[in-house]
């Protein structure tokens, strides 16, 4: 008979990837007859939550703020020096959140708690110690794996890398990487699964439709976008991002060809299933969705994150499409057909990835 367990969801809420392997897990987690008590998210507290996330999750959700990247001004590359001097300064804010965590944890009392990436939860185990046992997932531990291929170069932002993923994970009990691709070696400090996909991706039909998708984590990128449409009028964008609207005041550039939309699960994946293909940061998640469709996609990494930097090799060597240093958009489509046999590899590995992951998270 199977017992039923009480689980504790940690988010890293900063970007689409997590929140929505979150999402799945806790659609998961109750279809197999557990309980998830609650949601912590970490995040800067400069970006929105998406909206899709605060009305599907039904238990209570404590947004608290944690270490995260400052971007330059135009919001578009990770400036280091920025970065550690405003989460210095933003230290005894982040002590307050781990008495947070604490008093969350010793109300609900989880048997299990499912770190996605949040390094708060990883400080929180360090320096608290609790006896409750804990997970982690994230694409980011692909990086434990002595298997994984890092780009030639960069030694200091690989072991940078790697020390902030091993922080995440301080006290974790096992160690889930969610990869483009198998890798047949075992490793005793991590399980290599599949991507955790929405269901919804399943039950979409793709077709293509005379568009492409952008999806802008940072929207700075926004001008770049502009600059490339302007030699490109006729052809046909749709572009997501946080707070359009803002662009919108800011940039005067006005096209029937070029379409600005909040970010929204939904439409998002709709235009996905119908377009040419994707141009994105070189995140996980989403370049995961277009691969399962047959998308081809263009990676930008965001400049100065190496994280991405990682990333878009790593899913161009699985076969997602190109990277570039920017929204070169005629690149994309210069890419063509030809992805139908990447389509069916990777349509192969996500295969009951859902019980696969389940079976890893039961076994804790």
């Amino acid at each position: 008979m199977k017992v039923s367990k009480k689980y504790l969801l940690v988010v890293q809420g900063e970007g689409r990837g997590h929140v929505t392997q979150a999402l799945s897990m806790y659609d998961l987690l109750l279809e197999q007859g557990h309980i998830v008590c609650a949601v912590i998210l970490g995040s800067g507290g400069k970006r929105e939550i998406p909206r899709f996330f605060l009305d599907k999750i039904k238990v209570p959700i404590f947004q608290l703020e944690s270490p995260n990247f400052v971007s330059d001004k135009k919001n578009k590359s990770i400036n280091i020096f920025k970065t550690v001097f405003y989460n210095i300064g933003k230290l005894k804010t982040f002590k307050r959140s781990l008495k947070t965590i604490d008093k969350i944890i010793k109300l609900h009392e989880p048997d299990v708690i499912i770190n996605f990436f949040d390094l708060l939860m990883g400080f929180y185990f360090r320096y608290y110690k609790p006896k409750t046992k804990m997970v982690c997932i994230a694409h980011q531990y692909i990086y434990f794996h002595p298997d994984f291929e890092f780009p030639r170069g960069h030694f200091l932002d690989k072991v940078a890398l790697k020390i902030f993923a091993k922080l995440t994970s301080t006290g974790s009990c096992k160690n889930i990487a969610l990869s483009f691709y198998k890798i047949h070696t075992h490793s005793d400090n991590v399980t290599v699964v599949p991507p955790l996909l929405r269901k919804e991706i399943f039950d979409l039909q793709a077709n293509q439709k005379d568009y492409y998708l952008v999806y802008l984590v940072n929207n700075g990128y926004y001008e770049e976008i502009i600059s490339w449409h302007k030699s490109n009028p006729t052809i046909e964008l749709h572009c997501f991002t946080d707070k359009p609207e803002t662009l919108l005041e800011s940039y005067p550039y006005r096209s029937q060809k070029l379409h600005l939309h909040a970010i929204n699960d939904k439409l998002f994946l709709e235009k996905m299933s119908e377009s040419k293909g994707l141009a994105s940061s070189a995140g996980f998640e989403s370049v995961c969705e277009a691969m399962y469709l047959g998308k081809p996609v263009l990676l930008v990494p965001i400049q100065g994150h190496y994280e991405q930097f990682c990333n878009s090799r790593d899913a161009v060597k699985a076969g997602a499409g190109v990277f570039d240093t920017s929204f070169n958009l005629s690149k994309l489509i210069n890419i063509g057909t030809g992805f139908e046999e990447s389509n069916a590899i990777f349509k192969i590995w996500v295969t009951n990835a859902k019980d696969r992951i389940y079976h890893e998270i039961a076994s804790i």
